[in-house]
């Protein structure tokens, strides 16, 4: 398993500098492949505007690589909507999508709803939190999507700084992530960002994935294409540094149960015997426990919704 783990990296792992944008753009145009640009975003009003700025101007305005930005917005409270408005994105509000199935707090809930209210062949997710950012993060992705049909799905990898220290960031992923990776799906152990959530694929495999609804749809959707195609349809590029919003020790122990759940239901099929989980907070008494519940709710592949099937055939 080491040596085909070597080998992809050897084949599958590129910078960013691999496919300059000539040539990417050469490969869109003859292909004739659309790439629809997602942000998933929850009270981000200082970082959305700029994200969608810096795409529309270096990739739609300078060079048609992009064809559309959409902004769908999980429910902020914040200024969010009106912000990535301003900067040139279509917003598109969760619950306004697909209306006839509640929706349910979580990324990947919003994530998914995004497939049927985009229309690229390829679609792009980027972190609507990010600083300091690059639209090398969108065409570093994008790129081996338009220039190699063998290649199904893309994660950005980089490197994450922690209060100014390179390499801290990524706590879930080194202790939680990484570890059932390396055990029960070794050939994912290449991935160096396996929860990071700037990735894109062709629309033809995301129709065919189930999409855990809560922080669990990154490692989801990464174990369920390596079974759906194969390791060597997955690949990843080195965009560089990623700065971001970083969490709290507790929000971190929420996402880790989630990513859990969602490695147990692919290990077993089955279900968690306590989907819940206890954290404790110093109060006036000592400590309190609070309780969350885990993400127990997986979205079925869009290609079985009916609404997604009808827009396909019309």
């Amino acid at each position: 398993m080491l040596e085909e783990v070597e080998r992809w990296l050897s084949t599958r792992s590129w910078s960013v500098t691999d496919r300059p944008l000539h040539q990417i753009l050469a490969a869109k145009q003859r292909t004739g492949q659309s790439v629809s640009v997602v942000l998933p975003a929850l009270n981000e009003e200082e970082t959305v505007g700029d994200i969608v700025a810096i795409i529309r101007h270096d990739l739609m305005q300078q060079v048609p690589l992009v064809d559309e930005i959409v902004v769908v917005d999980s429910g902020s409270t914040d200024r969010t909507s009106e912000v990535a408005a301003a900067a040139g994105a279509r917003v598109v509000h969760r619950d306004d999508i697909l209306p006839r199935i509640p929706t349910v707090p979580g990324k990947g809930e919003v994530l998914w709803r995004s497939l049927l209210v985009t229309s690229g062949d390829i679609v792009c997710f980027i972190d609507a939190d990010l600083k300091e950012f690059s639209s090398d993060f969108v065409s570093g992705i994008v790129g081996p999507l338009l220039t190699d049909p063998g290649v199904d799905l893309v994660k950005a990898m980089y490197d994450r700084p922690l209060a100014g220290a390179a390499g801290q960031g990524g706590r879930v992923t080194e202790l939680m992530a990484r570890p059932l990776l390396n055990m029960h799906w070794p050939q994912l152990a290449g991935f160096v960002q396996p929860l990071g959530g700037e990735y894109a694929a062709r629309r033809s495999l995301l129709e065919q994935l189930p999409f855990p609804v809560g922080y669990g749809v990154e490692l989801g959707m990464l174990v369920d294409a390596l079974h759906l195609v194969g390791l060597d349809a997955l690949a990843q590029v080195d965009v560089g540094v990623r700065i971001h919003r970083h969490q709290d020790g507790q929000a971190l122990g929420r996402m880790s149960a989630a990513i859990y759940r969602t490695a147990q239901l692919r290990l077993a099929r089955g279900h968690l015997i306590r989907p819940s989980l206890t954290q404790f907070e110093r109060g006036e008494d000592g400590f309190e426990p609070r309780t969350f519940s885990v993400d127990t709710e997986e979205r079925p592949p869009m290609a079985e919704i009916a609404e997604y099937a009808s827009r396909k055939a019309a």
